[in-house]
């Protein structure tokens, strides 16, 4: 494992590790996108179904298991615990718009057509969009909390970060996977906006198109 693998690695647990403690400590759920956060969940558990059939390593399996139980843990506290801090008004994005393309693509542009495969290049495509209605929601309200944004911004490190693991893997172990790599590529350009933002928001925290509420 090279170490922009592990750094993104740490990332993407630092975004969902923040998302979860700004929920348990607020006891709220404003301005998180459920639905997303359902995406996300559906991302991890037809990812991970190898869990059942193949052992990489300790690491690799800990992994898996911390994102799939932080995700399920993330949807308990936005729909049942703190149900009503919930802003189901304005998270109205329609993930089937999402789920259904993706769906359909999986079956169509895959490594393999097994039904692990097509799981796998499901929940790979399916990632890539997954942030959407978070980012709808944060345009259609025109705010974000400052917690938020460190979310997104460790979200979308993770995802850079990737980027450079697939450039390594590719130049020092002559490993390519299209399907990863281009749907990588997708998923940082949703991002590209936000980061512009995150980084030049005056000291204020406001900035054109959003506010940053402390």
């Amino acid at each position: 494992m090279n170490i922009f693998r592990l750094t993104g690695d740490l990332s993407h647990l630092a975004a969902i590790v923040i998302l979860l403690l700004k929920i348990w400590k607020t006891r709220s759920c404003a301005g998180i996108s459920g639905k997303s956060q359902l995406l996300f969940a559906l991302v991890f558990t037809t990812r991970y179904l190898d869990l059942f059939t193949s052992f990489i390593s300790l690491y690799n399996t800990s992994m898996k298991l911390i994102y799939i139980a932080c995700s399920y843990a993330t949807v308990y506290l936005i729909y049942m615990k703190f149900k009503a801090t919930y802003d189901g008004n304005h998270d109205t994005f329609r993930v089937e718009f999402l789920v259904v393309p993706v769906g359909g693509l999986s079956f169509l542009v895959n490594h393999d057509f097994s039904p692990l495969e097509i799981l796998w290049t499901f929940s790979i495509y399916l990632e890539s969009v997954a942030i959407l209605p978070q980012l709808f929601m944060i345009s259609k309200t025109g705010e974000a909390e400052t917690i938020t944004t460190h979310y997104l911004f460790f979200l979308g490190l993770y995802r850079a970060l990737y980027l450079v693991n697939w450039i390594w893997r590719f130049y020092f172990e002559g490993f390519f996977d299209l399907i990863a790599v281009v749907a990588g590529v997708v998923q940082t350009i949703l991002y590209c906006d936000f980061f512009y933002l995150y980084i030049t928001k005056d000291s204020n925290g406001k900035e054109e198109g959003w506010e940053i509420l402390a």
